[in-house]
């Protein structure tokens, strides 16, 4: 079974990453993966902004955030990544349910995150802690 996100709160993304995501959606190994609608539907739904134009609380590709399960009060720490950047600790990628779900979230904002099994989790993003736009880092 399929993790699925449940998220209503708004997105923002920049322009680079989404035009990177929908390459990668377009690849048929990814294609295929059951992460990839969901991504599908979270660009549908993004506000779209220039690099230089993004907020420095919003979680953006190869971002790091620490976000919390306010259910179990349980902390992460997190980088957000390609899929063939993630498998190390601390990263997850971006097909990932939970890492789909976290892309262009910001400081404060939750969701709502259904793990197998039916469980609920309620993440909350508590700080952006690395996002290359805030470094000036606009063509990585």
């Amino acid at each position: 079974m399929e993790s699925t996100p449940v998220k209503s709160t708004p997105i923002t993304i920049t322009r680079l990453d989404l035009e990177r995501l929908e390459r990668l959606l377009e690849t048929e190994s990814i294609r295929a993966l059951p992460g990839a609608g969901m991504l599908r539907e979270e660009l549908g739904r993004a506000n779209v902004v220039e690099p230089e134009e993004i907020g420095p609380d919003i979680i953006t590709m190869n971002s790091t955030a620490r976000f919390v399960n306010e259910r179990t009060n349980t902390a992460y720490q997190m980088t957000l990544v390609y899929p063939n950047e993630a498998g190390t600790p601390g990263t997850v990628s971006v097909i990932a349910p939970v890492g789909s779900a976290l892309l262009g979230l910001s400081i404060g904002q939750t969701i709502n995150w259904q793990v197998p099994g039916g469980r609920q989790l309620r993440l909350r993003v508590v700080a952006v802690t690395s996002q290359p736009e805030a470094q000036k880092q606009f063509h990585r």
